[in-house]
């Protein structure tokens, strides 16, 4: 099988690895920072974008793919590559050349996915795949501990935790900081969400009532996708809280409010791809030959 892999992190490079020793025909474009792959001779390097589009029939990009709706996130490239270029062909009347491929990406936006849907016979946001989105919890809560580890002078073992949201993320990220025997407290809306942290052994409080209740915490870890936490909410925290958004943009912990107020702060965003980024790559493999196999099926 032929794929083009195209910009993107550790995780992609791993990923061109991989599918290259499962004897697929792979192509890269925008890694030519990568010194293993400019060493590795199974992997074929393309000098333009248009020729690692054309070889292959499965195009995956970065995920992110872009952190800007502009230009593809390509951390082992100094080329710029424009989210147009991916689509201009089409408006040149060349557009059948796309019909019969598939492209790749993760949390692309409505916007762009709008594009590229135009142009490419199927679009899938990889990070959209249940299975997926599952298993890079289990990193994203590993990398967590490791940021709490690294930006704090306390021990985890019985520190207070408090988790925002009770989401997939959440619940692990909740189960790694208890193993740990951090004293976790979670914060959640649905009644039903409140009753589950109880019966899983963890304190409970509604995320609507934090107010006072936040001066009891070491680590605040945020994973809504919504603004939860402002200065409203800061003026009751520790003065050396660790205050740690695993939430994509806009977040759900207002950082300038953070720092004007002198609170440690990190928005640690693609985690998996950080701090595993070879699980990670071994997990988005086992996506995308999950996904081709059911496409097959179907067809």
């Amino acid at each position: 099988m032929k794929f083009s892999i195209i910009g993107g992190d550790l995780r992609l490079v791993n990923l061109a690895k991989l599918l290259a020793n499962d004897k697929n025909e792979v192509y890269v474009f925008g890694m030519e920072k990568s010194e293993e792959i400019e060493k590795d001779k199974g992997i074929i390097k393309c000098d333009t974008l248009e020729e690692a589009i054309f070889n292959s029939k499965i195009i995956i990009g970065s995920i992110p793919f872009s952190r800007n709706n502009e230009e593809m996130y390509a951390s082992f490239s100094d080329k710029t590559i424009k989210i147009e270029d991916f689509t201009s062909k089409t408006y040149q009347g060349k557009n059948d050349i796309y019909k019969d491929k598939i492209f790749i990406a993760g949390n692309i936006s409505n916007n762009v996915r709008e594009k590229l849907e135009i142009c490419y016979g199927k679009v899938i946001d990889i990070m959209k795949e249940e299975n997926l989105v599952v298993l890079n919890t289990i990193a994203t809560a590993e990398g967590t501990i490791d940021v709490a580890i690294q930006n704090t002078d306390i021990i985890i073992h019985g520190s207070k935790v408090l988790i925002l949201g009770f989401g997939r993320v959440a619940k692990e990220v909740a189960n790694k900081f208890h193993g740990i025997s951090a004293k976790v407290t979670c914060a959640a809306r649905k009644n039903i969400d409140l009753a589950w942290i109880k019966a899983l052994g963890y304190e409970a409080i509604d995320i609507n009532d934090l107010g006072d209740d936040l001066k009891k915490y070491d680590i605040i870890i945020n994973t809504v996708p919504k603004m939860i936490i402002d200065k409203e909410e800061m003026q009751y925290m520790k003065k050396n809280v660790l205050l740690i958004d695993l939430a994509s943009t806009p977040g759900g912990i207002n950082v300038e409010d953070a720092q004007k107020l002198g609170l440690k702060f990190i928005w640690a965003l693609a985690l998996p791809g950080k701090v595993a980024p070879l699980s990670s790559a071994e997990f988005i493999k086992e996506t995308i030959y999950n996904l081709l196999k059911c496409r097959e099926s179907a067809i």
